[in-house]
């Protein structure tokens, strides 16, 4: 069952997680599946930007913990969208949750609407927000993320833009992206490519530096015996044994 569907239309290319089995949770076929995807578009000259939204009710959950993806596929999911040379738009309606928040901080721009919502929730399982610090660090506000890395909260789209983790938020999602997807095909493809090269050089020089000891962090604490747990208790629908 194909999980990412592509439709074209004047230059820009959707993507479209459709995985509602899991709540478009990161498994190992829709990292697989949106990885090709983006390659595809980078080699197809009529492509000028990507659009990636989804259905349901939610854009993306994080890991899935039944059918999780390889850890390494997916910060290379992550560094294929901040390297690709097209912009990568995120059209978002519903909530996003721990490694979804990575996939949507590799986005160019983000446009999110009033019933979406953000949480780290890493902590609560007994693990931390690793590699999705590298495409989100560089570009949050520090103290946003040091209260929601920490705490696990549920915030909306206006915390968001303040938080820097969204371009903007919107009533109607896609009356707020037309200008947007106008003016990425009114603009050059190497002048695209030229200019997205310098707004994310400080995000593609973090994954240089970072990828190898976050991705064993983040493969130690998915090991130990706490996060197990909390990760058992989460799928069992019950509080780990740490909550006060």
């Amino acid at each position: 069952m194909t999980v990412v569907h592509r439709s074209h239309d004047r230059g820009i290319s959707t993507l479209t997680l459709d995985s509602p089995a899991n709540r478009n949770a990161l498994s190992a076929a829709l990292v697989g599946e949106l990885g090709a995807a983006l390659a595809d578009c980078a080699a197809d000259p009529g492509v000028r930007a990507v659009l990636l939204t989804h259905t349901g009710t939610t854009f993306c959950a994080g890991a899935d913990l039944t059918s999780p993806p390889d850890p390494a596929a997916f910060v290379a999911l992550m560094r294929a969208v901040v390297e690709l040379p097209k912009p990568v738009v995120a059209r978002v309606t519903g909530h996003v949750r721990a490694g979804g928040l990575g996939l949507l901080g590799a986005c160019d721009i983000a446009v999110a609407g009033p019933d979406s919502s953000y949480a780290f929730t890493e902590a609560l399982l007994g693990l931390a927000p690793a590699v999705i610090s590298m495409p989100l660090l560089p570009r949050m506000d520090p103290r946003a993320a040091g209260r929601y890395y920490l705490t696990g909260e549920r915030f909306g789209a206006a915390e968001a833009v303040r938080a820097g983790l969204l371009t903007e938020a919107a009533d109607d999602v896609d009356t707020a992206l037309a200008p947007v997807l106008d003016g990425l095909r009114r603009a050059s493809p190497q002048g695209l490519a030229a200019s997205k090269a310098l707004v994310t050089a400080t995000v593609v020089e973090t994954f240089d530096r970072w990828t190898e000891d976050l991705s064993a962090r983040s493969a130690a604490l998915f090991a130990s015996a706490e996060a197990k747990e909390g990760v058992t208790a989460f799928l069992e629908r019950r509080e780990p044994p740490w909550v006060l």
